[in-house]
């Protein structure tokens, strides 16, 4: 068995592949067995890596069932310790394996980590997925150190502490084998979108731990499956947003959170449509159609979590404190307001 196995999931990929994937075998030789799952593709990537990356071992999955099915579904075949996922349009960078496999051998109960995110066309800048850590407030807003909604910081060396977050990106995730196995992986219904929170979520119920190690810095396109002016990401975000909350919330905060977001979505899906996005604003309202339509489902992944009141959710509403407080970092927000 391998220690460490680096998964990169392909979906069409492959000029993705063929610019970034030599950094990750310079920078993981020796230190991880480099593995790419596809997605069933459609442009050539397989014969693509079988001619050109001999080295890297190919798991060929039948369908396209997005993230969430294609880790599952290739993670399932692959034998090691420490899962790294990582995004094909990621640059990785010398030393990046080994400090995060340090910090999370240094305590059994991280049972997730991610570097520092930083931005691939504009270095100097954080990344929106991930950033320096990601948090989420108690509407379910997810956030980073270093990146609040479109807001970006510049990296200037403010946040180079490892600490405890609320979840790690599935961009560059770090993850023990045997968690993620035991928890079964991601919800597959996510299909993308939120299920790596959903998944921190569910093992911090049970008291696991998830990390940021700075001491790794990769660099990330962003977007590379789909636009970021997109309807169906929309649709995504909204969709899975509101099954994570009900699947995670303590009964105590199901309804007064569930009463806020339907106003706070009311308030977006309208802001889509004056601002000329009527399919964003369809999206939204889809999303809750979808949920809905699906509540028994919803209802009995509920049950099945043992819920507790967990570490780094944010009790303040991070859109006001946002968009009407003109809070841009994540220095600005009270850290005092942070569960511990």
């Amino acid at each position: 068995m391998a220690k460490t196995a680096v998964v990169i999931l392909n979906w069409n990929g492959k000029n993705f592949l063929e610019k970034f994937l030599p950094s990750v075998l310079k920078h993981s030789h020796g230190h991880a067995d480099i593995i790419v799952a596809d997605n069933a593709s459609a442009d050539g990537s397989v014969d693509f890596l079988k001619s050109t990356f001999p080295e890297v071992t190919i798991i060929q999955n039948s369908v396209n069932g997005g993230f969430a099915k294609g880790y599952n579904d290739a993670l399932a075949r692959v034998d090691a310790e420490f899962y790294i996922l990582l995004n094909s349009d990621i640059e990785v960078t010398e030393n990046w394996i080994q400090p995060v496999i340090k910090l999370m051998e240094s305590d059994p109960l991280i049972a997730a980590c991610q570097p520092t995110i930083r931005s691939y066309f504009h270095p100097e800048k954080f990344e929106y997925a991930g950033a320096a850590g990601g948090f989420i407030d108690r509407y379910g807003y997810p956030f980073c150190r270093g990146r609040i909604f479109q807001s970006l910081e510049t990296d200037i060396g403010q946040y180079t502490n490892p600490i405890e977050v609320f979840w790690a990106t599935g961009a560059c995730m770090f993850v023990r084998a045997d968690v993620f196995r035991k928890f079964g992986g991601f919800d597959e219904d996510f299909f993308a979108h939120m299920e790596e929170i959903d998944f921190c979520w569910r093992v911090k119920h049970e008291e696991y731990k998830i990390m940021v190690c700075p001491e790794s810095k990769v660099f990330h396109v962003g977007g590379g499956t789909l636009p970021k002016q997109s309807s169906f990401k929309t649709y995504l975000n909204m969709r899975n947003n509101i099954s994570l909350l009900y699947k995670n919330l303590p009964s105590d905060q199901l309804f007064p959170v569930f009463a806020s977001r339907l106003i706070l979505d009311g308030v977006a899906a309208f802001k889509f449509l004056i601002d000329g996005g009527f399919a964003d604003f369809w999206a939204v309202i889809r999303a809750h159609m979808s949920f809905y339509r699906r509540f028994p489902i919803h209802r009995k992944k509920r049950h099945a979590i043992r819920h507790r009141n967990v570490s780094c959710i944010y009790s303040g509403n991070i859109v006001v404190d946002h968009f009407l407080r003109g809070k841009k970092n994540f220095t600005e927000i009270p850290q005092q307001k942070f569960s511990k």
